[in-house]
Protein backbone atom coordinates (compact mmCIF):
# COMPACT_ATOMS: atom_id res chain seq x y z
CA UNK A 1 0.00 0.00 0.00
CA UNK A 2 1.45 3.54 -0.90
CA UNK A 3 2.09 5.41 2.19
CA UNK A 4 1.04 8.84 0.84
CA UNK A 5 -1.78 7.79 -1.02
CA UNK A 6 -5.15 9.87 0.37
CA UNK A 7 -8.66 9.32 -1.07
CA UNK A 8 -8.52 12.71 -2.80
CA UNK A 9 -6.36 10.71 -4.93
CA UNK A 10 -9.37 8.85 -6.42
CA UNK A 11 -11.57 11.96 -8.48
CA UNK A 12 -14.20 10.81 -6.28
CA UNK A 13 -17.71 12.57 -6.82
CA UNK A 14 -17.23 15.72 -4.30
CA UNK A 15 -20.49 14.40 -2.00
CA UNK A 16 -18.48 10.77 -1.94
CA UNK A 17 -15.56 12.63 -0.58
CA UNK A 18 -16.95 15.04 1.75
CA UNK A 19 -18.82 11.63 3.67
CA UNK A 20 -15.01 10.11 3.97
CA UNK A 21 -14.09 12.94 5.75
CA UNK A 22 -16.52 13.28 7.55
CA UNK A 23 -16.34 9.63 8.69
CA UNK A 24 -12.79 10.52 9.18
CA UNK A 25 -10.88 8.24 6.39
CA UNK A 26 -7.94 9.74 5.11
CA UNK A 27 -6.34 6.64 3.19
CA UNK A 28 -7.15 3.84 1.94
CA UNK A 29 -7.03 0.21 3.37
CA UNK A 30 -5.06 -2.00 1.25
CA UNK A 31 -8.52 -3.75 -0.34
CA UNK A 32 -9.88 -0.18 -1.06
CA UNK A 33 -6.54 0.85 -2.53
CA UNK A 34 -6.91 -2.30 -4.97
CA UNK A 35 -10.39 -1.79 -5.40
CA UNK A 36 -11.16 1.48 -6.37
CA UNK A 37 -8.94 2.03 -9.43
CA UNK A 38 -10.34 -1.09 -11.21
CA UNK A 39 -14.21 -0.24 -10.00
CA UNK A 40 -13.90 3.64 -11.17
CA UNK A 41 -12.62 2.75 -14.67
CA UNK A 42 -15.69 -0.06 -14.95
CA UNK A 43 -14.13 -3.05 -14.50
CA UNK A 44 -15.67 -5.51 -12.65
CA UNK A 45 -13.90 -7.25 -8.86
CA UNK A 46 -13.54 -10.02 -7.50
CA UNK A 47 -11.77 -10.12 -4.28
CA UNK A 48 -10.78 -11.73 -1.05
CA UNK A 49 -10.72 -10.19 1.99
CA UNK A 50 -12.09 -10.73 5.57
CA UNK A 51 -14.18 -8.73 7.75
CA UNK A 52 -12.46 -5.84 9.23
CA UNK A 53 -10.46 -4.87 5.87
CA UNK A 54 -12.73 -2.12 5.22
CA UNK A 55 -14.06 -4.38 2.12
CA UNK A 56 -17.80 -2.98 2.88
CA UNK A 57 -16.62 0.82 2.11
CA UNK A 58 -14.71 -0.38 -0.83
CA UNK A 59 -17.65 -1.41 -2.67
CA UNK A 60 -19.86 0.94 -1.29
CA UNK A 61 -17.63 3.74 -2.77
CA UNK A 62 -17.60 1.93 -6.07
CA UNK A 63 -21.23 1.88 -5.87
CA UNK A 64 -22.02 5.51 -5.48
CA UNK A 65 -19.41 6.92 -7.04
CA UNK A 66 -20.75 4.51 -10.22
CA UNK A 67 -24.46 5.72 -10.01
CA UNK A 68 -23.19 9.64 -9.45
CA UNK A 69 -20.99 9.30 -12.96
CA UNK A 70 -24.27 7.96 -15.19
CA UNK A 71 -27.36 10.01 -14.78
CA UNK A 72 -30.17 8.95 -15.74
CA UNK A 73 -33.65 10.29 -16.79
CA UNK A 74 -34.81 12.20 -13.39
CA UNK A 75 -38.67 10.33 -13.56
CA UNK A 76 -37.04 6.88 -14.06
CA UNK A 77 -37.99 4.17 -11.38
CA UNK A 78 -35.19 2.13 -9.66
CA UNK A 79 -33.66 0.31 -8.17
CA UNK A 80 -30.33 0.61 -9.63
CA UNK A 81 -28.52 -0.81 -7.28
CA UNK A 82 -28.42 -4.02 -5.09
CA UNK A 83 -26.23 -5.60 -2.25
CA UNK A 84 -26.95 -9.00 -1.36
CA UNK A 85 -25.56 -9.97 2.02
CA UNK A 86 -26.23 -13.72 3.77
CA UNK A 87 -27.49 -12.54 6.95
CA UNK A 88 -29.94 -9.35 8.20
CA UNK A 89 -27.17 -8.24 10.86
CA UNK A 90 -24.70 -8.21 7.73
CA UNK A 91 -27.68 -6.18 5.86
CA UNK A 92 -28.01 -3.76 8.83
CA UNK A 93 -24.35 -3.06 9.45
CA UNK A 94 -23.99 -2.22 5.39
CA UNK A 95 -27.07 -0.37 5.19
CA UNK A 96 -25.68 2.00 8.62
CA UNK A 97 -22.54 2.28 6.23
CA UNK A 98 -24.05 3.17 3.42
CA UNK A 99 -26.35 5.67 5.22
CA UNK A 100 -22.70 7.41 6.35
CA UNK A 101 -21.03 7.25 2.98
CA UNK A 102 -23.89 8.07 1.09
CA UNK A 103 -25.29 11.38 2.94
CA UNK A 104 -24.57 13.95 0.97
CA UNK A 105 -25.54 12.16 -2.33
CA UNK A 106 -29.60 12.35 -2.65
CA UNK A 107 -29.91 8.71 -3.18
CA UNK A 108 -32.37 6.32 -1.34
CA UNK A 109 -32.02 2.75 0.16
CA UNK A 110 -33.72 0.29 2.10
CA UNK A 111 -32.90 -2.87 3.92
CA UNK A 112 -34.70 -5.47 3.27
CA UNK A 113 -34.74 -8.75 5.09
CA UNK A 114 -37.11 -11.63 6.87
CA UNK A 115 -37.59 -11.72 10.34
CA UNK A 116 -39.85 -8.57 10.26
CA UNK A 117 -42.87 -7.51 8.86
CA UNK A 118 -42.97 -7.91 4.89
CA UNK A 119 -46.41 -5.08 4.73
CA UNK A 120 -43.91 -2.64 6.44
CA UNK A 121 -41.31 -3.13 4.12
CA UNK A 122 -43.14 -3.00 1.30
CA UNK A 123 -45.08 -0.02 2.59
CA UNK A 124 -41.54 1.76 3.14
CA UNK A 125 -40.54 0.75 -0.74
CA UNK A 126 -43.61 2.32 -2.01
CA UNK A 127 -43.62 5.52 -0.29
CA UNK A 128 -40.67 6.79 -1.95
CA UNK A 129 -38.33 5.94 -5.29
CA UNK A 130 -35.87 3.55 -3.75
CA UNK A 131 -32.72 3.42 -5.25
CA UNK A 132 -30.72 1.07 -3.71
CA UNK A 133 -31.75 -1.80 -1.94
CA UNK A 134 -29.42 -4.23 0.75
CA UNK A 135 -30.72 -7.11 1.93
CA UNK A 136 -30.47 -11.20 1.92
CA UNK A 137 -31.55 -13.06 -0.79
CA UNK A 138 -34.90 -14.87 0.52
CA UNK A 139 -36.76 -11.80 1.08
CA UNK A 140 -35.61 -10.05 -1.86
CA UNK A 141 -37.26 -12.73 -3.91
CA UNK A 142 -40.42 -12.45 -1.78
CA UNK A 143 -40.74 -8.64 -2.62
CA UNK A 144 -39.29 -9.32 -5.87
CA UNK A 145 -41.95 -11.97 -6.71
CA UNK A 146 -44.80 -10.01 -5.33
CA UNK A 147 -43.70 -6.98 -8.10
CA UNK A 148 -43.18 -4.65 -5.31
CA UNK A 149 -39.60 -3.50 -7.74
CA UNK A 150 -38.16 -4.85 -10.82
CA UNK A 151 -34.30 -5.60 -11.30
CA UNK A 152 -34.00 -4.62 -15.06
CA UNK A 153 -32.71 -1.62 -14.18
CA UNK A 154 -29.80 -2.74 -12.03
CA UNK A 155 -26.31 -1.21 -12.56
CA UNK A 156 -24.37 -2.56 -9.88
CA UNK A 157 -24.63 -5.90 -8.32
CA UNK A 158 -22.55 -6.37 -5.02
CA UNK A 159 -22.06 -10.06 -3.21
CA UNK A 160 -21.08 -9.74 -0.22
CA UNK A 161 -19.76 -12.73 2.05
CA UNK A 162 -20.30 -15.45 -1.18
CA UNK A 163 -18.75 -17.48 0.62
CA UNK A 164 -21.37 -17.74 3.19
CA UNK A 165 -23.97 -17.61 0.91
CA UNK A 166 -23.26 -21.16 -0.24
CA UNK A 167 -22.59 -22.17 3.47
CA UNK A 168 -26.18 -21.14 4.04
CA UNK A 169 -28.04 -22.46 0.97
CA UNK A 170 -28.71 -19.03 -0.56
CA UNK A 171 -26.43 -19.77 -3.43
CA UNK A 172 -29.82 -20.70 -5.37
CA UNK A 173 -31.93 -17.74 -4.85
CA UNK A 174 -28.85 -15.69 -5.74
CA UNK A 175 -28.42 -17.15 -9.31
CA UNK A 176 -32.59 -16.26 -9.84
CA UNK A 177 -31.78 -12.76 -8.55
CA UNK A 178 -28.51 -12.75 -10.95
CA UNK A 179 -30.52 -13.78 -13.74
CA UNK A 180 -33.10 -11.19 -13.47
CA UNK A 181 -30.63 -8.25 -14.30
CA UNK A 182 -29.47 -6.92 -17.21
CA UNK A 183 -26.57 -8.88 -19.07
CA UNK A 184 -23.01 -8.83 -16.93
CA UNK A 185 -21.57 -6.36 -19.51
CA UNK A 186 -24.13 -3.79 -18.80
CA UNK A 187 -23.61 -4.17 -14.96
CA UNK A 188 -20.57 -3.07 -12.50
CA UNK A 189 -20.27 -6.29 -10.67
CA UNK A 190 -18.29 -6.97 -7.36
CA UNK A 191 -17.89 -10.21 -5.22
CA UNK A 192 -16.00 -10.36 -1.96
CA UNK A 193 -15.31 -13.54 -0.03
CA UNK A 194 -13.64 -14.58 2.72
CA UNK A 195 -12.15 -17.79 0.81
CA UNK A 196 -12.19 -18.07 -3.06
CA UNK A 197 -13.23 -21.61 -3.19
CA UNK A 198 -13.62 -23.32 -6.83
CA UNK A 199 -17.70 -22.44 -6.52
CA UNK A 200 -17.15 -18.98 -5.71
CA UNK A 201 -15.20 -18.43 -8.79
CA UNK A 202 -17.26 -20.27 -11.00
CA UNK A 203 -20.15 -17.79 -9.56
CA UNK A 204 -18.11 -14.94 -10.69
CA UNK A 205 -17.50 -16.15 -14.23
CA UNK A 206 -20.74 -17.09 -15.10
CA UNK A 207 -22.73 -14.23 -13.75
CA UNK A 208 -19.87 -11.73 -14.40
CA UNK A 209 -18.14 -9.57 -16.83
CA UNK A 210 -14.16 -10.71 -16.80
CA UNK A 211 -13.61 -9.92 -13.18
CA UNK A 212 -10.58 -8.81 -11.70
CA UNK A 213 -8.98 -10.86 -8.72
CA UNK A 214 -8.04 -9.46 -5.96
CA UNK A 215 -6.45 -10.58 -2.87
CA UNK A 216 -5.62 -8.92 0.75
CA UNK A 217 -4.63 -12.05 2.38
CA UNK A 218 -1.78 -11.36 5.08
CA UNK A 219 0.42 -14.14 5.93
CA UNK A 220 -1.42 -14.21 8.79
CA UNK A 221 -4.98 -14.64 8.70
CA UNK A 222 -5.51 -13.82 12.30
CA UNK A 223 -4.46 -10.17 13.40
CA UNK A 224 -0.90 -9.82 14.82
CA UNK A 225 -2.70 -7.78 18.27
CA UNK A 226 -5.01 -10.61 19.54
CA UNK A 227 -3.55 -12.81 22.12
CA UNK A 228 -4.23 -16.60 21.07
CA UNK A 229 -4.77 -19.15 24.00
CA UNK A 230 -6.10 -22.73 23.76
CA UNK A 231 -6.89 -25.10 26.71
CA UNK A 232 -7.65 -29.07 26.40
CA UNK A 233 -10.86 -29.67 28.53
CA UNK A 234 -13.02 -31.68 29.16
CA UNK A 235 -16.91 -31.16 27.74
CA UNK A 236 -17.83 -31.02 31.45
CA UNK A 237 -15.69 -28.79 32.61
CA UNK A 238 -15.60 -26.14 29.91
CA UNK A 239 -18.17 -24.78 32.32
CA UNK A 240 -16.30 -23.81 35.74
CA UNK A 241 -13.11 -22.72 33.14
CA UNK A 242 -15.38 -20.04 31.70
CA UNK A 243 -16.38 -18.81 35.10
CA UNK A 244 -12.63 -19.25 36.36
CA UNK A 245 -11.57 -17.33 33.30
CA UNK A 246 -14.31 -14.37 33.65
CA UNK A 247 -12.77 -13.88 37.08
CA UNK A 248 -8.98 -14.09 36.12
CA UNK A 249 -9.21 -12.16 32.82
CA UNK A 250 -11.67 -9.81 34.16
CA UNK A 251 -12.92 -8.89 30.69
CA UNK A 252 -14.54 -5.30 30.39
CA UNK A 253 -16.65 -6.53 26.91
CA UNK A 254 -16.59 -10.09 25.58
CA UNK A 255 -18.01 -12.36 23.43
CA UNK A 256 -18.73 -16.50 23.60
CA UNK A 257 -19.50 -18.61 21.02
CA UNK A 258 -21.06 -21.76 20.68
CA UNK A 259 -22.15 -23.91 17.71
CA UNK A 260 -25.51 -25.25 18.84
CA UNK A 261 -28.35 -22.64 20.06
CA UNK A 262 -29.52 -25.48 22.69
CA UNK A 263 -26.27 -25.51 24.24
CA UNK A 264 -26.04 -21.46 24.22
CA UNK A 265 -29.45 -21.08 26.05
CA UNK A 266 -28.35 -23.31 28.83
CA UNK A 267 -25.34 -21.54 29.19
CA UNK A 268 -26.68 -18.14 29.15
CA UNK A 269 -28.67 -19.73 32.07
CA UNK A 270 -25.97 -20.33 33.88
CA UNK A 271 -23.86 -17.40 33.60
CA UNK A 272 -26.58 -15.67 34.85
CA UNK A 273 -26.67 -17.70 38.08
CA UNK A 274 -23.42 -16.97 38.71
CA UNK A 275 -23.17 -13.75 38.39
CA UNK A 276 -22.75 -13.05 35.13
CA UNK A 277 -25.68 -10.83 33.41
CA UNK A 278 -25.67 -11.70 29.57
CA UNK A 279 -27.71 -11.54 26.27
CA UNK A 280 -28.28 -14.53 23.78
CA UNK A 281 -27.65 -14.16 20.34
CA UNK A 282 -29.33 -17.31 17.88
CA UNK A 283 -30.62 -17.52 14.72
CA UNK A 284 -34.26 -17.99 14.93
CA UNK A 285 -34.24 -14.42 18.07
CA UNK A 286 -37.04 -12.35 16.90
CA UNK A 287 -35.89 -9.44 14.88
CA UNK A 288 -36.75 -6.72 17.89
CA UNK A 289 -34.91 -8.67 20.30
CA UNK A 290 -31.86 -9.63 18.35
CA UNK A 291 -31.68 -5.40 17.31
CA UNK A 292 -32.14 -4.59 20.86
CA UNK A 293 -29.43 -6.84 21.91
CA UNK A 294 -26.73 -5.65 19.50
CA UNK A 295 -27.83 -2.23 20.97
CA UNK A 296 -27.50 -2.81 24.58
CA UNK A 297 -24.27 -4.57 23.37
CA UNK A 298 -23.41 -1.59 21.76
CA UNK A 299 -24.27 1.04 24.14
CA UNK A 300 -22.53 -1.40 26.79
CA UNK A 301 -26.10 -1.83 28.64
CA UNK A 302 -24.64 -5.39 28.50
CA UNK A 303 -20.87 -6.86 28.63
CA UNK A 304 -21.54 -10.34 27.71
CA UNK A 305 -23.08 -11.86 24.31
CA UNK A 306 -23.26 -15.76 23.91
CA UNK A 307 -23.87 -16.11 20.38
CA UNK A 308 -23.98 -19.05 17.57
CA UNK A 309 -21.64 -18.12 14.08
CA UNK A 310 -25.05 -17.40 12.24
CA UNK A 311 -25.89 -14.81 14.94
CA UNK A 312 -23.29 -13.09 15.31
CA UNK A 313 -22.28 -12.61 11.26
CA UNK A 314 -21.99 -8.75 10.83
CA UNK A 315 -22.24 -7.37 14.02
CA UNK A 316 -19.40 -4.48 14.49
CA UNK A 317 -18.66 -3.65 18.37
CA UNK A 318 -16.14 -1.67 19.26
CA UNK A 319 -14.15 -2.85 22.49
CA UNK A 320 -14.68 -6.39 22.68
CA UNK A 321 -11.71 -7.22 24.82
CA UNK A 322 -11.91 -10.75 24.78
CA UNK A 323 -13.73 -13.78 22.54
CA UNK A 324 -14.37 -17.50 23.83
CA UNK A 325 -14.64 -19.94 22.13
CA UNK A 326 -16.47 -22.50 24.28
CA UNK A 327 -17.00 -24.83 21.14
CA UNK A 328 -14.04 -24.73 18.71
CA UNK A 329 -15.92 -23.94 15.76
CA UNK A 330 -16.14 -26.56 12.69
CA UNK A 331 -15.39 -24.65 9.91
CA UNK A 332 -11.44 -22.73 10.10
CA UNK A 333 -13.02 -20.02 8.35
CA UNK A 334 -15.44 -19.44 11.34
CA UNK A 335 -12.43 -18.99 13.99
CA UNK A 336 -11.26 -16.23 11.93
CA UNK A 337 -14.17 -14.41 12.40
CA UNK A 338 -14.82 -14.99 15.56
CA UNK A 339 -11.66 -13.87 16.90
CA UNK A 340 -12.01 -10.91 14.65
CA UNK A 341 -14.68 -9.34 16.88
CA UNK A 342 -12.07 -8.39 19.05
CA UNK A 343 -8.60 -6.35 18.62
CA UNK A 344 -10.54 -3.99 16.18
CA UNK A 345 -9.33 -0.42 14.66
CA UNK A 346 -5.73 -1.17 16.12
CA UNK A 347 -7.07 -2.07 19.70
CA UNK A 348 -5.34 -5.26 21.18
CA UNK A 349 -7.66 -8.69 22.19
CA UNK A 350 -7.78 -11.87 23.32
CA UNK A 351 -9.49 -14.65 21.98
CA UNK A 352 -9.05 -18.13 24.41
CA UNK A 353 -10.49 -20.88 22.68
CA UNK A 354 -11.67 -24.75 24.54
CA UNK A 355 -10.97 -28.02 23.07
CA UNK A 356 -13.25 -30.44 24.17
CA UNK A 357 -13.36 -34.43 23.16
CA UNK A 358 -16.40 -33.59 21.18
CA UNK A 359 -14.76 -30.27 18.85
CA UNK A 360 -11.24 -31.12 19.28
CA UNK A 361 -11.16 -32.44 15.85
CA UNK A 362 -11.34 -29.09 14.29
CA UNK A 363 -8.35 -27.62 15.69
CA UNK A 364 -5.91 -29.20 12.98
CA UNK A 365 -7.93 -27.90 9.94
CA UNK A 366 -8.21 -24.16 12.37
CA UNK A 367 -4.55 -24.30 12.77
CA UNK A 368 -3.64 -25.04 9.52
CA UNK A 369 -5.68 -22.36 7.96
CA UNK A 370 -4.49 -19.46 10.23
CA UNK A 371 -0.79 -20.58 9.59
CA UNK A 372 0.01 -20.85 13.30
CA UNK A 373 -0.04 -22.86 15.87
CA UNK A 374 -2.32 -21.70 19.04
CA UNK A 375 -0.39 -21.51 22.45
CA UNK A 376 -1.55 -24.39 24.52
CA UNK A 377 -2.47 -23.04 28.27
CA UNK A 378 -2.04 -24.76 30.96
CA UNK A 379 -5.03 -25.95 32.96
CA UNK A 380 -4.79 -25.51 36.52
CA UNK A 381 -7.29 -26.90 38.95
CA UNK A 382 -7.66 -23.46 40.67
CA UNK A 383 -9.02 -22.11 37.23
CA UNK A 384 -11.96 -24.20 37.81
CA UNK A 385 -14.92 -22.00 39.20
CA UNK A 386 -17.86 -23.62 41.70
CA UNK A 387 -20.74 -23.10 39.40
CA UNK A 388 -24.11 -22.44 40.70
CA UNK A 389 -26.79 -24.33 38.67
CA UNK A 390 -29.68 -22.21 37.38
CA UNK A 391 -32.99 -22.39 39.51
CA UNK A 392 -35.19 -24.96 38.49
CA UNK A 393 -38.35 -22.85 37.26
CA UNK A 394 -35.82 -21.51 35.23
CA UNK A 395 -34.51 -24.57 33.23
CA UNK A 396 -38.45 -25.35 33.13
CA UNK A 397 -39.41 -22.34 31.54
CA UNK A 398 -36.37 -23.10 29.21
CA UNK A 399 -37.67 -26.44 28.58
CA UNK A 400 -41.45 -25.16 27.97
CA UNK A 401 -39.86 -22.67 25.53
CA UNK A 402 -38.25 -25.05 23.67
CA UNK A 403 -41.30 -27.41 23.45
CA UNK A 404 -43.39 -25.02 22.35
CA UNK A 405 -40.75 -23.71 19.76
CA UNK A 406 -40.80 -27.38 18.19
CA UNK A 407 -44.17 -26.71 18.03
CA UNK A 408 -44.59 -23.98 16.18
CA UNK A 409 -41.89 -25.07 13.75
CA UNK A 410 -43.19 -28.32 12.90
CA UNK A 411 -44.76 -28.82 9.01
CA UNK A 412 -48.49 -28.53 8.81
CA UNK A 413 -48.21 -31.15 6.09
CA UNK A 414 -45.50 -33.42 4.45
CA UNK A 415 -45.28 -31.03 1.09
CA UNK A 416 -44.16 -27.97 2.93
CA UNK A 417 -41.07 -26.47 1.78
CA UNK A 418 -39.43 -23.14 3.81
CA UNK A 419 -36.85 -21.65 3.14
CA UNK A 420 -34.32 -20.45 5.84
CA UNK A 421 -35.33 -16.90 6.76
CA UNK A 422 -32.44 -14.33 7.17
CA UNK A 423 -32.45 -10.78 6.74
CA UNK A 424 -32.87 -7.94 8.77
CA UNK A 425 -34.30 -4.46 9.32
CA UNK A 426 -33.33 -1.01 8.83
CA UNK A 427 -35.89 2.64 8.22
CA UNK A 428 -35.66 3.86 4.81
CA UNK A 429 -33.27 7.23 5.67
CA UNK A 430 -34.55 10.86 6.02
CA UNK A 431 -33.50 12.63 2.87
CA UNK A 432 -35.34 15.54 1.13
CA UNK A 433 -33.09 15.92 -1.63
CA UNK A 434 -33.88 12.24 -3.03
CA UNK A 435 -32.22 11.66 -6.37
CA UNK A 436 -34.61 9.67 -9.15
CA UNK A 437 -32.62 7.58 -11.43
CA UNK A 438 -33.86 5.74 -14.52
CA UNK A 439 -33.69 2.72 -16.92
CA UNK A 440 -30.40 4.47 -19.16
CA UNK A 441 -31.11 3.23 -23.00
CA UNK A 442 -27.10 4.38 -23.30
CA UNK A 443 -25.84 2.97 -20.43
CA UNK A 444 -22.25 2.60 -20.98
CA UNK A 445 -20.77 -0.68 -21.64
CA UNK A 446 -17.71 -1.83 -19.34
CA UNK A 447 -14.88 -3.85 -20.55
CA UNK A 448 -14.97 -7.15 -21.84
CA UNK A 449 -11.52 -8.33 -20.88
CA UNK A 450 -9.03 -7.38 -18.02
CA UNK A 451 -6.68 -5.49 -20.64
CA UNK A 452 -4.38 -3.68 -19.06
CA UNK A 453 -5.51 -3.38 -15.68
CA UNK A 454 -3.51 -4.65 -12.63
CA UNK A 455 -4.61 -6.22 -9.68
Amino acid sequence: MSEHLSFADFALDPAIQAAIEDCGFSRPTPIQEKTLPLTLKGYDVMGIAQTGTGKTAAFLISLLNYLLSNPVHPKAKGPWAIVLAPTRELAIQIKKDLDQLGRYTGLTSLAIYGGTSIEHQKALFEAANIDIIIGTPGRIIDLYKQRIFRLKNIEVCVLDEADRMFDLGFIDDVRFLLRQMPPADERLNLLFSATMAQKVQELAYEYFNAPQNLSVESEQTTADNIRQSLYHTASHEKTPLLLGLLVAEKPERSMIFLNTKRDLERLSLVLSSNGYPNAALSGDLAQKKREQVIKDFQEGKVNIVVATDVAARGIHVSGVTHVFNYDLPQVAEDYVHRIGRTARAGASGTAISFACEEYVYSLPEIEHYIGQKIEVATLHDELLADVVPPAEEDLQALRDERKQRQQRNRPQNGNQRHRPQNGNQRHRPQNGNQRHRSSNPNRRRRPAQDGQASS
